[in-house]
């Protein structure tokens, strides 16, 4: 598997100690020494299945060979990269026949839902018209509010433009779910869970919704999965 913008570590983590051999690619050389001192503490087994590289996701070819991978990964990376299209087309060269190309971005889609829940009308009409990459602006906060939500410097992708865009570099859609769909629509968040049997109640709910329409099509995040031909 190649993780593209490992961050630090953790789903290469996961993912190795599920068994699977990963080579993380990170930019940021404060993440890469994270995800190496992380790893450092791991077993034997589980440290002899991660490589990390330190490089940009759009130079996966300098790095390796064409056809080098079963998966690959990348997970909250298209929010941060202005022109995407040739980091996707340099992934989908790095899949093997068959292969898996998971991404995960933010959604386009429901710009203008998250422009009108904030009041701001105008940019509920701009949104409809706006592009298949575009910057996604977020919902003003109260002073001092604190909030995991990505700010304006992220951009979001339309679902219908990523299945084109899968199409035409060999890897089309097989699959596409949302994340992020009840917690998203809440303003403040949802209320904490009240215990564990909560906390499965909601997840079982966010998964459940997130292979079902119409509610996966409002969710904050897309998780799109194409099949090398």
């Amino acid at each position: 598997m190649l993780d593209v913008g490992m961050g630090r570590g953790t789903q290469a983590l996961r993912l190795a100690r599920a068994g699977h051999a990963v080579t993380g690619v990170e930019r940021d050389p404060e993440r890469v020494a994270a995800a190496r001192e992380t790893l450092a503490a791991e077993p034997e087994g589980v440290r002899g299945r991660v490589r990390v590289v330190e490089g940009d996701g759009r130079d996966t070819g300098v790095h390796f060979l064409p056809g080098s991978f079963d998966v690959v990964l990348c997970h909250g990376v298209l929010m941060h990269v202005e022109e995407p299209d040739p980091l996707l087309a340099g992934l989908a060269r790095m899949l093997a026949h068959g292969g898996l190309l998971s991404l995960l971005v933010r959604n386009g889609d429901v710009s203008a839902l998250r422009s009108a829940r904030a009041g701001d009308w105008a940019g509920t009409l701009a949104a409809f018209d706006a592009p298949a990459h575009a910057p996604r602006v977020p919902a003003p906060r109260e002073p001092g509010e604190c909030s995991g939500r990505p700010g304006p410097d992220v951009w979001a992708d339309r679902l219908g433009a990523l299945t084109a865009t899968l199409a035409g570099i060999g890897a089309p859609l097989h699959a596409w779910y949302g994340v992020r769909v009840f917690t998203e629509l809440a303003d403040g968040g949802v209320p904490a869970p009240r215990g564990p049997e909560d906390t499965d109640a909601l997840i079982a709910a966010e998964d459940r919704a997130g292979r079902t329409d119409p509610y996966r099509r409002v969710a904050a995040l897309l998780h799109l999965c194409g099949v090398r031909g």
